[in-house]
């Protein structure tokens, strides 16, 4: 009996010579369909979903322009004080370039632990309820992606920043937003939270002291959002990467230290802001043993640790940076002062940021332009760069974001520009 041989594509494309010829390839049953390219079919829907960032297209313009003055990027202009860095470079040379433990090294997770209790009265168990991350951005997507199933719901005020809104679609999460107002200095009313709250709700979202705004929660309010949380069994993300810039008479109050929070709350900060740190990427969670371990297996398939001579380094700034977080705040305080008084004389109505080092004043005396135009066009004509209020959210439309982390010779140079820039729009002269 002859061997049957089963019909493969290479054998269907044999011609006689037994060459391959690919016109006699089989056709498949979908060949004759259109197909989508690859390239546009490869992205996950939730990644399709995000636009991208509503900052970056101004600093990728102002990055060809000369003579910019910069007041978009959120980041000290203050370098990271010398004895921080002379202990990276320490521990560098003591060859302390291997992982670290998941969860950071014991002696900086030690020292949070005494800082956030000292600080904020909130006790944690360092050996299991802190985690040191790359960043407090590492904070922030590890919180989401470990707590959110599909259609959880996220209540999040906004004007906030613009990697929330992300962070929590591509958790899988549900966003659901409630708008501040500048009339309420951007706080957020508990009242339109807990209208917000449906059957679905997992939890809410804070970024206070806030960026874009600088607003801050007056104690009363965070009381009542406490309560809320409790009242409804939330789950609360804090971030607090802004604590320790806080101006005036306001006093930050760690939300987990709050009656009743530190059970549900996952409190995050870095090192980024207080101590001129951006670049080290050096952040922390602290939240209940239950929650955190859960935490952990996302963050140690996807980073393993933060990188040890930045946590070698943060341990001497939260040990020793005191006068250098206390010089620079000062400093941010006197900005604050001379730019926001200059933006209310030049007819740019700014309420009192109280926080973080972000100006965020209304736009909407100048003619016929919203936040977007408002900030391309005082880049073309004055060199200036700000950031749209619209891409922190609805609510920030009319705004623009401005930071005051520059030098107050820029500061009052760039207050000179926008003057000019706003004296020929709200006249109607500047085309």
């Amino acid at each position: 009996m002859a061997r049957v041989v089963p019909l493969t594509y290479a054998s269907a494309m044999t011609t006689e010579t037994g060459r391959i010829d690919p016109s006699l390839a089989p056709m498949a049953p979908d060949d004759a369909r259109p197909r989508v390219p690859l390239a546009e079919r490869a992205l996950s829907q939730r990644v399709r979903a995000v636009p991208p960032s509503g900052i970056r297209r101004f600093f990728d313009i102002l990055a060809s322009m000369e003579d910019v003055i910069s007041l978009g990027v959120g980041e000290p202009d203050f370098d990271t004080p010398v004895p921080i860095i002379e202990a990276g470079i320490a521990s560098l040379r003591r060859g302390r370039t291997h992982y670290t433990s998941n969860y950071g090294t014991v002696a900086l997770r030690q020292a949070l632990a005494g800082h956030l209790e000292s600080r904020y009265g909130v006790s944690y168990d360092p050996a299991r309820e802190i985690l040191i991350t790359v960043g407090a951005s590492e904070a922030v997507d590890l919180a989401l992606r470990a707590t959110c199933d599909p259609g959880d719901e996220v209540i999040l005020h906004e004007p906030s920043y613009v990697a929330y809104v992300p962070a929590i679609t591509f958790a899988g999460g549900s966003l659901v937003h409630v708008p501040t107002r500048a009339e309420d200095d951007f706080a957020l009313d508990p009242a339109a939270v807990e209208a917000a709250i449906t059957p679905r709700t997992k939890a809410l979202f804070l970024g206070y002291p806030c960026n874009p705004t600088g607003a801050v929660l007056p104690a009363d309010v965070q009381d009542e959002l406490a309560a809320i949380a409790v009242r409804h069994d939330l789950l609360v993300y804090s971030d607090e990467i802004y604590d320790r810039l806080a101006y005036g008479t306001y006093r930050h109050r760690a939300f987990s230290s709050l009656p009743g929070m530190r059970e549900r709350t996952i409190l995050m900060g870095g090192f980024s802001k207080a101590y001129a740190m951006t670049g080290w990427r050096v952040g922390w969670m602290a939240a209940p043993r239950e929650i955190l371990e859960g935490i952990v297996k996302v963050h140690q398939y996807g980073i393993m640790s933060a990188p040890t001579t930045a946590q070698d380094a943060a341990l001497v700034a939260i040990n020793d940076g005191e006068p250098e977080v206390a010089r620079m705040v000062a400093e941010y305080d006197r900005r604050r002062r001379m730019f926001v008084d200059g933006l209310n004389a030049i007819a740019l109505r700014t309420f009192e940021p109280r926080g973080a080092f972000y100006a965020f004043p209304q736009v909407t005396a100048t003619t016929g332009l919203d936040s977007e135009s408002f900030a391309q066009r005082l880049l073309e004509e004055e060199r200036v760069a700000v950031v749209p209020g619209a891409a922190f959210g609805p609510s920030g439309e009319g705004h623009v974001r401005a930071c005051y982390a520059t030098s107050y010779e820029q500061l009052e140079e760039a207050l000179r520009r926008i003057g000019r820039f706003v004296d020929r729009h709200r006249s109607g002269t500047g085309g």
